[in-house]
Parts: structure tokens; sequence; C-alpha cells
């Protein structure tokens, strides 16, 4: 079992950064791989991020590649999502996941975080 809550979401202008936390519980976290996610109104949960459990490889939807970086610290149990040159569109509720693979597929995912809100302002 994996419990998972997120942290740092907010309120940014566009243009600005934000870093998402998400830290978890339990003795296998170093084992999963993590991703993260988001969703807006009226849209469905779409991939962001996602890293191996070593932390040796990482993969990005287009939409934030060069924008957005993940990374995770298991001696932490956290893995994280550094945002950068924020955009409206990127409005949405973020979550994390852990998984056995860093795989795009939402259903690959077996836990989930709670989310955290991220609004950027035109």
């Amino acid at each position: 079992q994996v419990q998972l809550v997120e942290s740092g979401g907010g309120l940014v202008q566009a243009g600005g950064s934000l870093r998402l936390s998400c830290a978890a519980s339990g003795r296998t976290f170093s084992s999963y791989a993590m991703g993260w996610f988001r969703q807006a109104p009226g849209k469905e949960r779409e991939f962001v991020a996602a890293i191996r459990w070593s932390g040796t490889s990482t993969y990005y939807a287009d939409s934030v590649k060069g924008r957005f970086t993940i990374s995770r610290d298991n001696a932490k149990k956290t893995v994280y999502l550094q945002m950068t040159t924020l955009k409206p569109e990127d409005t949405a509720v973020y979550y994390c996941a852990a998984g056995r693979a860093p795989v795009v597929a939402v259903y690959a995912y077996d836990y989930w975080g709670q989310g955290t809100q991220v609004t950027v302002s035109s």
C-alpha cells in the first residue's frame, strides 16, 4: 500500500513557477514508478510526467516538455514537479500517482493522491 499527499499548488501569474511535492507513505515507495497527471474542468485526466523508480529516466507530455521537471528523492519518499513558464492552459488539479511503470495511461497507476489545485492567471 502507498498513500500519496500532494502539496504546493496555488495561484500564480503566467510566466511564473511552482513546485509541487508528493509525499508518500509505505515501505515500497522506491519500487514504484511515479507519475504526475492533471485534470482541468470538463476535461479528462491527462498525463504530465513520469519517472522510473530509480530516477534515471523521465518522460513528459509534449505540452510541458522543456518547462516542467519531474524528480524524486527515495530517501524522503517524495516526488516533485518543478513547473516553470506557466501558462493559463496549465490550470488544473494536479495528481501524483504510483504504478509499476512510468507510462502515460491513467489505468496503469495503482495509487493516487487527492490532488492539488494549480491556477495560472493571464
